[in-house]
């Protein structure tokens, strides 16, 4: 397959076009947030400019916005695999999202029972499942990790499972290590004892196919701006348990879904963003598969799938490049053999040159990067890597060979100077 798409994405993204010391700045940046194309910004802009106002109304601009919101709700149905728009529920992010659901589904918590998190995953995925737990007096577990790998321990998982766990807070994939956890078999473990799963699809949107029929969890969460739109949060769960269970909300709200599980009004210029993202990755796939007749679905399953194989040769270019610098140590999975295990996010230290000397030097030559633990905190304390973390390269499909290979003569360079000036 031609990858003259991938240039094509990219005249798509104003963005990209930013510049420093009149070099091309370089966004690895992804995991944290991404860049947005031109789409994303015009239905914003025309949303404010043209059908600004709240829902519900019988005047044209909220008919308007009404509108705009039932085909947001298709459009992220058919991102996260949903056959239901109802299950589509609206918010700041995902780390609200989660603490104001927590609450909800911890009603029918109490002593005896269990949940289970893990010290791989963002805390967002860890905090408020655990606060919620102490609220009701339920007992909390934390599945550890492999040192070596970061994959997290399976037979470990095995053995805390019981007929007491209520839910399992389970990430799709590592947003320090872009390791993918097996949630199918881990999902269908938990439910064989009767327990929840509540997944954190954040980290996992920007680089495959989410599939909430094929995965069969319960409920899920993921944000907009990690897959190349607006600031937004996203919840998806089973109707019959968005129906069953008693949100926190206020008298007037609506008992229909999916408003009973929002509160306030919602930022519907960033949902016609969003909207506009989806379609941007639906695009996508009908290109790379020479089919503009694809419905939605099955042309983003064809951009992922695009997206995923053209990642990945970044990623083992990147990882090859830093395997031949001394001192450097990559923390997750870096056998090519693995592939399917990891995704094209990629993290390391030196062990004379600080994250923090690295992070200063690399945003000085206008790359964008991250140090620091992301939120992923047990997994950095068990790792002894709290007060400095590590540096975060995420390469994203917008990204090129040409980038990667300048970032690892600037990284190079950069430990060059460092070393001699200590020597």
């Amino acid at each position: 397959m031609s990858e003259t798409w991938v240039q094509d994405c990219r005249r798509q993204f104003p963005g990209l076009n930013r510049q420093l010391n009149g070099q091309p700045m370089v966004f690895f940046d992804g995991p944290a947030g991404t860049q947005v194309p031109q789409r994303v910004i015009d239905a914003i802009s025309r949303y404010l400019t043209h059908s600004n106002a709240n829902h519900g109304g019988k005047f044209q601009t909220s008919r308007e916005t009404d509108a705009m919101f039932a085909a947001a709700n298709r459009a992220l149905a058919d991102f996260v695999g949903a056959d239901d728009p109802g299950e589509i529920i609206w918010g700041q992010n995902m780390t609200s999202l989660t603490f104001s659901f927590s609450r909800a589904l911890a009603r029918e918590w109490g002593p005896g029972d269990e949940i289970i998190v893990t010290a791989l995953d963002h805390d967002a995925n860890v905090t408020p499942w655990v606060m919620a737990a102490q609220d009701r007096g339920a007992t909390v577990h934390v599945l550890d990790f492999d040192r070596l790998d970061g994959t997290l321990d399976q037979d470990a998982y095995r053995r805390l499972l019981s007929p007491r766990t209520r839910l399992v807070a389970l990430g799709c994939a590592s947003n320090a290590t872009g390791g993918v956890n097996p949630v199918g078999a881990m999902i269908a473990q938990a439910h064989a004892v009767g327990a929840q799963v509540f997944l954190d699809a954040v980290h996992y949107g920007p680089h495959d196919l989410i599939d909430v029929r094929k995965w069969n969890c319960d409920f899920l969460a993921c944000s907009t701006y990690k897959f190349f739109g607006p600031h937004l949060g996203v919840l998806w769960g089973r109707r019959s348990e968005l129906e069953r269970l008693t949100p926190y909300k206020v008298r007037p709200c609506s008992e229909e879904l999916p408003w009973r599980w929002m509160t306030g009004t919602q930022s519907y210029e960033t949902i016609a963003g969003a909207l506009a993202c989806v379609d941007y990755l639906a695009d996508l796939g009908r290109q790379v598969s020479e089919d503009w007749q694809l419905e939605r679905r099955p042309a983003l399953a064809e951009a992922m799938q695009a997206i995923e194989t053209y990642e990945m040769r970044l990623a083992w270019r990147l990882i090859e490049g830093l395997q031949r610098l001394d001192g450097i140590r990559i923390y997750g999975i870096t056998e090519p053999s693995r592939t399917r295990e990891r995704f094209s996010t990629v993290s390391f230290t030196h062990e004379r040159v600080s994250v923090p000397q690295l992070n200063r030097e690399l945003a000085a030559r206008g790359i964008c990067v991250w140090g620091g633990h992301y939120y992923a905190l047990e997994f950095a304390r068990r790792m002894g890597l709290e007060t400095e973390g590590m540096i975060r390269v995420g390469l994203l499909h917008y990204n090129t060979e040409q980038e990667v290979d300048r970032f690892l003569r600037e990284l190079a360079e950069i430990i060059e100077s460092a070393l001699v000036v200590e020597a």
